[in-house]
């Protein structure tokens, strides 16, 4: 039965969410019209602008000192993570949002009785949706990038066996692909123009992009710029090579499909049966967490269930 005090902590709960996130939306002025009054007073022109735009690192230069970069450890860069993402979206921003659905997610449980237990599991799950979200983004565009390389190479292998250097060659990649890889060796074309040599641009492209591929092709660079040779059958060389892991790859994907099939069923079932239970039969199924045997048996089949997906996935996780 909802009280008067269960009632004003989930209202105060979604209140405060939601004046936070607004507090993180429309904390900042907008730069695109401050730039643009520059522009128009004569103040700035767009040739700088476009070099700062280029030169700057990310559009997260305001978040450095903020909660969320206090919280975070040394070794996870929030700011390259969205970065890699293609999100535009500021990281304070995407706390607040996550704030505010754990919040709300707290709020709902309180207004529909749910066992006090599992208030906060359900406020954790939405506080990660928008972070699940962004790696979920991060890790398509990083693969998206993975399949244009060889034909990347591939062209710049042309262009440098038609006479071009190497910067012409990723400008044409700029120029006839598409996005991400377009836009990674157009950021590689503009650096050089503006003077960074392009040894760097390529060490730059790689921290913005993990991939051993790309790793490859920024060795082969390095060392034919000192030792000499012909890069473009170097190119067309990893290109293959690429094409044929992605060929194995794919084999190997097909041939672990049921192993894989077989462990999201086998991980799914136990947790699907217990909130079935839960809504049909929840006096049975409380005992898990009512009685000391319930509370022992619940921690080992959660162990069990841990262990059991870490074991089906080296068995299927087959390196190419």
């Amino acid at each position: 039965m909802l009280t008067p005090t269960v009632v004003t902590i989930a209202t105060f709960l979604a209140v405060t969410g939601l004046v936070g996130l607004l507090a993180f939306v429309f904390r900042d002025t907008n730069p695109k019209t401050a730039t643009r009054l520059e522009l128009l007073v004569g103040r700035r022109k767009k040739e700088d602008i476009e070099k700062n735009d280029i030169l700057r690192k990310a559009a997260f230069e305001g978040d450095k000192k903020s909660l969320l970069e206090a919280l975070t450890p040394k070794f996870l860069s929030v700011g390259k993570l969205f970065e890699q993402a293609d999100c535009h979206i500021k990281p304070s921003t995407l706390f607040g949002i996550s704030i505010l659905l754990a919040c709300v997610a707290g709020s709902a449980s309180l207004l529909l009785q749910l066992p006090y237990w599992l208030i906060p599991i359900n406020a954790v799950l939405l506080f990660f949706v928008p972070w699940m979200w962004l790696w979920n983004k991060r890790t398509s565009r990083l693969k998206k990038f993975g399949t244009q390389l060889p034909d990347a190479l591939e062209l710049v292998a042309r262009a440098l066996r038609a006479g071009h250097s190497l910067s012409a060659g990723m400008h044409v990649v700029a120029e006839e692909m598409p996005s991400p890889i377009a836009d990674e060796f157009n950021r590689v074309y503009e650096e050089q123009n503006l003077g960074i040599p392009i040894d760097e641009s390529l060490r730059n492209l790689c921290e913005r992009v993990p991939n051993l591929d790309l790793r490859f092709f920024v060795t082969s660079v390095a060392i034919q710029r000192q030792t000499g040779g012909d890069l473009a059958e170097i190119l067309d060389k990893i290109g293959y090579v690429i094409r044929e892991r992605f060929r194995i790859m794919g084999q190997v994907m097909a041939l672990t499909g049921e192993g894989r099939l077989s462990g999201v069923v086998l991980i799914a079932l136990p947790f699907a049966l217990f909130f079935f239970m839960l809504n049909s039969q929840p006096a049975y199924i409380e005992k898990l967490w009512t009685t000391e045997l319930g509370q022992k048996m619940s921690i080992f089949a959660i162990i069990s269930q841990i262990l059991g997906a870490v074991v089906i996935r080296k068995i299927v996780n087959i390196k190419v």
